[in-house]
């Protein structure tokens, strides 16, 4: 059994919302989606992306399709189709040049989750009381942490930390990774955008999931302590629990 919540929020600065959440509880199947872009163009990214996502959910039943690698194809044919929705607009309409979204997808079978993302938003899993990052930031500080350039310490207040280099729509082709883990009775997943985590600790966001009843609770104190630390950006989050 699976508890579900969500919640989108604008912030306390920014005058729109670009983020986007698909939740479709039935065939266990969710994602967050950040567009970027600027004026309402990232806003367009990133509801082009959840609502590709929905048309192609409902033409494709996830549950038809085979486990590992028949299922990994299933995700890249889906990212693949937003991704040239999205660059064919940004380049046919007037003013939506430049326009992308990250995306981080998470899909239950069984014991088993399949996380799929592009970009900078995050899927978690808090066990136990601990977190865990399970996606990887496609950024430039991260990859110039990977590198050795940076300590992640000095990438926490760097001028270019919010700098992708990854998007879906950004690039002729699109590039997800893909990771696989299984669940237990317990498990809390949280799919997020950097509104929630470039605000919140971990750590902290790591005990509002142990000591919360509900995935509602949740998803909505979440939100508020990004806004009570600043609400600099939108916030978007999907919790998942595991019964």
């Amino acid at each position: 059994m699976i508890s579900i919540g969500f919640k989108t929020d604008k912030g306390l600065t920014r005058q729109d919302n670009e983020d986007a959440v698909f939740v479709l509880p039935d065939r266990n199947l969710y994602m967050v989606a950040d567009g970027v872009g600027g004026q309402n163009n990232g806003e367009l990214a990133s509801r082009t992306a959840v609502g590709y996502m929905a048309q192609f959910a409902a033409l494709h039943p996830v549950a038809m399709v085979r486990e590992g690698a028949a299922l990994k194809q299933y995700f890249m044919s889906l990212l693949s189709g937003a991704n040239e929705l999205i660059f064919g607009k940004a380049y046919s309409e007037p003013g939506s040049t430049g326009m992308a979204t990250t995306a981080v997808i998470c899909y239950l079978r069984d014991d088993t989750a399949y996380v799929v993302n592009v970009g900078d938003s995050r899927a978690y899993l808090v066990r136990d009381g601990k977190i865990m990052q399970i996606t990887t930031d496609h950024t430039l500080i991260q990859e110039m942490i990977d590198s050795g350039e940076l300590t992640p310490e000095q990438a926490a207040d760097h001028p270019e930390k919010h700098v992708i280099t990854r998007a879906v729509g950004g690039e002729p082709t699109v590039r997800p990774d893909f990771f696989t883990f299984r669940t237990y009775p317990g498990d809390t997943i949280i799919l997020c955008t950097d509104g929630l985590y470039g605000m919140v600790d971990e750590e902290l966001i790591a005990a509002m999931a142990s000591r919360s009843k509900t995935m509602h609770g949740l998803s909505r104190a979440l939100v508020d302590m990004a806004n009570q630390e600043g609400g600099e950006d939108n916030i978007s989050v999907v919790c998942i629990r595991i019964q």
